[in-house]
């Protein structure tokens, strides 16, 4: 089994507002819009059923909005790449707007963009921005993601 390299921790203290992580393009196959029915149980035929889609006059499958949301996951972004790991406690909250549709064969390019830092007195709270663009460059979401995130101080402390 490789052994994995540790990372340069990432505090609370080191984040910057402005910071942007982009996560890598992906096209939704029909192949996704079967693992997402998979995962969320959802059997809907608007977004599982070709044939109805085109009878709706749809280009193709039609994605559910929590599809398109899973693709902001910071632990899919190039947060999580490089020598480099943000101490992060856990997700807080999480709001979207979906404003275009996403469908079978679009390709999506999700980023995150740290809009606002709120210090607390052992942890401290990471605002990211979200937003997933299609291979237009049309806006699909835009969102916001409040995650809890490690000070020095406690980790030093535990």
């Amino acid at each position: 089994m490789p052994r994995r390299t540790k990372k340069i921790p990432r505090y609370f203290e080191d984040l910057k507002v402005g910071e942007v992580w982009e996560a890598p393009s992906r096209t939704h196959t029909e192949s996704l819009f079967y693992a997402f029915q998979l995962v969320s149980g959802d059997n809907r035929p608007l977004h599982y059923d070709m044939e109805y889609c085109k009878s709706l006059g749809l280009p193709g499958l039609l994605a559910h909005g929590y599809q398109v949301l899973a693709q902001t996951a910071p632990g899919a972004s190039d947060m999580s790449r490089g020598d480099t790991e943000i101490r992060i406690l856990g997700m807080l909250e999480t709001s979207a707007k979906f404003l275009k549709g996403v469908y079978s064969g679009d390709t999506l390019y999700p980023a995150l963009e740290i809009v606002e830092l709120i210090e607390q007195n052992t942890t401290g709270v990471m605002v990211l921005r979200t937003s997933v663009h299609n291979q237009k460059d049309e806006l699909c979401l835009e969102g916001e993601l409040r995650m809890l995130v490690a000070k020095r101080s406690r980790e030093a402390a535990t």
